[in-house]
This record gives structure tokens, C-alpha cells and sequence, in this order.
């Protein structure tokens, strides 16, 4: 079966509507005829339908395409290990056992629901855990992360199927360009067809306090993962890519680095409901609104501010997408620079542009990653190694005092 983007896949639709339109016209008998009509439908819609994901580059393959649909492309788990050995168990893991051997050759996807203890707000989140959590020589290493947020229509599902971001980070990290990091992609959203730009709404969710605050800090109690800060990187395109300099700005304590690939600087209204309507976010509050604006935060925040460190991608022929990126990086230059900006010569707002960038966003990001948490995990184990001393010493001065 040729793949859906490919040239034989759209010459065979071809074949079978001219051929099922012959069928119609040469038909002696009204119902054949009728048959045919119905038939040549299938070809038509499918050729459309195969239009519309060639021109965004989403589905390469029929893997990706089926996996996404029928929701297989989570792996069965149950028992990540932890620190002490054993593991944290989640109800909803899907499965039964992991394969230890397996997982420490290629890493492992987990799915599951994170309740937000602030926001009330339960969402799906898959999880990428990387081959080195597995192995025996990382047993006491808590891992940085790096939380995925998608685009609008769209799926945490989409970074695994369509980007292929698990199979990417496996391969950088067996040939050395990117360093082991944990994945976190959450349902940004609540639903394919509802925006909320992971802003908290007015009289709404609070997205923002669910994605920036309550997923992080859930995901490194039960996991070994860096507690949200400087370990912590987010990242997105299209509208997670928004959201990734959105939220960075605003929870810079939070996040230490952040990727935005053919994002946008200022949030237009949401998308709810179906059949969907627009709503403002803000509830028409201009001062709110300003305070989510990338553009304008970038110079309003008090000087002295922690904002993560960024890293910009683009398509060079979506002429918007680059001109947004290009005065968002020339604002972020009075705070950090040298900021890097990524341009895919002929790339547009599409999927083939973001399966692109984000390897080289991974170069540039886990290794920085990796050097927050060992420096983490030093001032730790310093830390422990001081109280251990002090401990000590009281307890030789106490039996001084009693001798």
C-alpha cells in the first residue's frame, strides 16, 4: 500500500474514481449505476482528506496514522523504578509488567492522568522515559525534563506519532548528540478541537497553573525527575509553542529553558465548543491581557527577573511565523544575548518544519539540562554530607557532656 503523502497513493484514488465513474456511465441498471455513485464518494473524500495532510506534512506513514487514531502509541506499563527500587504505582497504567531489558535498550512511554492539586484540573499525560532510567548505573539519578506542548487541533499523542519525538530522542541519545531527559506531554487543551492556549481563564480552567505549576511538581514526586527550576525545560509549536514563551516568562522559577517553534507573541480569543465559538480569555481585562503577551512581557518584567534561556525555531517561507519570531528575538536580546534563532529554509506552519527543529532544539537543550541537575544533585548531596557532619558533631559533643 503506497504511504498517504506519496504520489501512487493519490494516482490510485485517481484510478478508482475514474474507474468507478466509467462504471457509472457505462451501467445498464439504475441501481449499479446508484452503487457506483456511492462508491466513487470513498476516493473523493479520501483524496481530499490526503490533500489536506500533505499540505500540513502531519501522517508520513500509516503507522503513525493508525497508531493515532486507535490510541496505540502508548507502550503497556506499570512500575517505573524509583530511587528506592519499588517503583510508584499508578492505577491507570496500562498493562502489566515492564520489560526491564527492553526498556533499558530503548526507553519507555507511559500514559496516564496527572490531577492538578491547584488547578483541579485532571488532564492525559504521556510520559517518555528515557533508556538510561533503567539502567543500573542511573539508579540514583534524578533525571531533567523537558514538558512537550502541542498545537491547536491537536493531541499529546501527535508528538509521539507525527513528530516521532520518543524515537528521536532514543536515537540522539545513542549516538551522543543529546543527553538522557524525561518527556512530558500533557493534553494541553482538554480536547482536539478546544483552544485554551494554556492561559487560566477568566471564570475558567487554569490551565497556567495546571501545565507550569501542578503537572511539574506531580511529575517529580513520583518519578525521579528535577523538581521544577533551572532542570526543567518547556517546549511547543504552533500554539504550544505560545505557550512555551508565555508560560516561561511568566513562571521563570519554574522553567530554566525553553524551545518555541512557529509560535506566536499575543493570544487571540479561544476556541470552545462545538459547533466552536470564540471566546476572550481575559474576559475583556486589557491589564490581563498585556501580562500574557510574550511581546510585552519580555520588557515589563522587573529588571533582575529569572526567565529561562530561549531557543527559537522557524519555517522561512511562512513570512508571518519569521517576522513573529524574528521581533520576539530582538526583544529578547535586551535580557539575554545571543539568542538562537532557527530557520528551515522553505519550511511553512507544518509538521515537516517542527519534525525539522527539534532535533537540533534537543542538541542545544538537554545537555544544558543535564549540567542544571548534576549542579543540582552536587549542592544535594552537599547539603546531606554538611547536616550529616553537624549531626555528628552534636552527637560527639552530647556523649562529651554526659562522660
Amino acid at each position: 500500500m503506497p504511504e498517504p503523502q506519496s504520489t501512487a497513493f493519490f494516482l490510485l484514488l485517481i484510478v478508482v474514481f475514474a474507474g468507478l465513474m466509467w462504471w457509472m456511465a457505462v451501467a445498464k441498471q439504475v441501481v449499479f449505476r446508484v452503487l457506483a455513485a456511492c462508491l466513487a464518494f470513498i476516493p473523493a473524500m479520501a483524496f481530499g482528506v490526503a490533500a489536506v495532510n500533505k499540505y500540513y506534512d502531519y501522517y508520513q506513514n500509516w503507522n503513525s496514522a493508525i497508531s493515532d487514531f486507535t490510541g496505540q502509541s502508548n507502550q503497556a506499563a506499570e512500575v517505573p523504578t524509583t530511587a528506592t527500587g519499588t517503583g510508584a504505582k499508578f492505577s491507570n497504567f496500562l498493562g502489566s509488567t515492564i520489560d526491564q531489558a527492553v526498556a533499558a535498550q530503548f526507553g519507555y512511554t507511559v500514559h496516564l492522568d496527572v490531577p492538578g492539586r491547584l488547578s483541579h484540573i485532571t488532564r492525559s499525560v504521556y510520559v517518555y522515559l528515557p533508556p538510561q532510567y533503567f539502567q543500573p548505573s542511573y539508579r540514583d539519578y534524578r533525571f531533567p525534563a523537558i514538558e512537550l506542548l502541542h498545537g491547536f487541533p491537536g493531541t499529546p499523542e501527535d508528538w509521539i506519532t507525527v513528530v516521532g519525538v520518543t524515537s528521536m530522542m532514543q536515537q540522539l541519545i545513542s549516538t551522543g548528540q543529546a543527553k538522557p531527559a524525561v518527556l512530558v506531554m500533557p493534553d494541553a487543551n482538554g480536547g482536539r478541537t478546544i483552544s485554551l492556549q494554556c492561559l487560566n481563564q477568566f471564570r475558567g480552567p487554569q490551565d497556567a497553573t495546571y501545565l507550569a505549576e501542578d503537572l511539574p511538581q506531580y511529575i517529580s514526586q513520583r518519578l525521579r525527575v528535577q523538581p521544577p527550576g533551572q532542570a526543567w525545560g518547556i517546549a511547543g509549536y504552533s500554539e504550544g509553542g505560545f505557550c512555551a514563551a508565555n508560560l516561561g516568562l511568566k513562571y521563570g522559577n519554574f522553567f530554566g529553558f525553553s524551545g518555541v517553534l512557529s509560535g506566536y507573541f499575543q493570544p487571540s480569543d479561544n476556541q470552545l465548543g462545538d459547533p466552536p465559538r470564540l471566546v476572550n480569555p481575559f474576559g475583556g481585562n486589557v491589564k490581563v491581557r498585556r501580562e500574557n503577551t510574550p511581546d510585552d512581557l519580555v520588557l515589563s518584567l522587573p529588571p533582575g527577573s529569572k526567565i529561562p534561556q530561549f531557543w527559537l525555531g522557524v519555517g522561512a517561507a511562512d513570512h508571518s511565523d519569521y517576522k513573529n519570531a524574528q521581533i520576539f528575538e530582538q526583544l529578547l536580546q535586551t535580557r539575554q544575548p545571543g539568542v538562537v534563532l532557527k530557520v528551515v529554509p522553505g519550511g511553512g506552519h507544518t509538521m515537516f518544519t517542527w519534525r525539522s527543529l527539534m532535533p537540533p532544539l534537543l542538541e542545544w537543550m538537554t545537555p544544558q539540562l543535564a549540567g542544571e541537575a548534576a549542579a543540582q544533585q552536587a549542592r544535594q548531596t552537599h547539603a546531606a554530607a554538611r547536616a550529616a557532619a553537624a549531626k555528628h558533631q552534636k552527637a560527639a559533643l552530647q556523649t562529651g557532656h554526659h562522660s
